[in-house]
């Protein structure tokens, strides 16, 4: 595993490749991979939402759990799907509080890419599931790592937006420090817990409002019609 693609983000995660957590876990993914079992998303994708987002564009965090765990769904980016793929629901109540918020009617995609451009980190707590198989790498060590990478935004850039959806999320941003940047809370936008305060929580308009204060380009959410590949 190398982030080769990934430079901006090197010289705070280098080191990281060199512990003994890192070894382990590579030690985990290479059986699987002897196992024959299926690991999404690919494995040029792993660290897709570092390569898509430089260190030094992060204006927004977005923090998932694990990548979906179905065929050709996840490509690196949490939430997000690779075109083509029917929409999941937490990504559609996403979109629901997108148009209730600011007036932006959903995409007819799933895909998340031109966020992750304008400076959007969708960064999963885990990189890698198996096939049918959710939360199967948990606790394999992609969350050291991206821990790590949380705390490399929190130190190295100023003011930016963390949305921390759902308990899972929070627990991990905790160590974010509210007096350098925003930390937004809100339940998970999934099915089983939006109605219990995602929904109205205006998380989009909020990021956009303390950006703009900051003298730092507001986020264009509303996602091309036709995804760009």
């Amino acid at each position: 595993m190398v982030l080769d693609n990934a430079p901006s983000w090197q010289p705070e995660l280098r080191s990281e490749f060199d512990q003994s957590y890192m070894h382990e876990l590579q030690d985990f993914l290479q059986t699987e991979n002897d196992q024959n079992k299926i690991i999404y998303p690919q494995t040029s994708d792993w660290f897709h939402a570092l390569e898509t987002t430089p260190l030094e564009e992060v204006k927004v965090v977005i923090l998932g759990q694990d990548p979906y765990h179905q065929p050709n769904q996840a490509h690196g980016l949490c939430f997000s799907v690779l075109p083509g793929i029917k929409i999941p629901p937490s990504l559609v109540n996403i979109y629901k509080e997108l148009e209730s918020d600011l007036g932006i009617k959903p995409a007819n995609h799933g895909y998340l890419e031109s966020w992750a451009q304008q400076g959007v980190l969708l960064l999963n707590a885990v990189l890698t599931v198996e096939n049918s198989n959710a939360n199967a790498h948990q606790g394999k060590g992609w969350e050291q790592f991206t821990d790590k990478v949380i705390s490399t935004v929190n130190e190295q850039c100023d003011k930016v937006v963390f949305m921390l959806w759902g308990g899972y999320a929070q627990k991990k941003g905790a160590m974010i420090d509210t007096d350098k940047h925003l930390v937004l809370t809100a339940p998970h936008p999934s099915p089983l817990s939006a109605y219990r305060g995602f929904f109205g929580c205006r998380h989009f308009s909020q990021a956009n409002a303390y950006l703009k204060q900051h003298g730092k380009a507001e986020i264009n959410w509303q996602l091309p019609e036709e995804p760009l590949i």
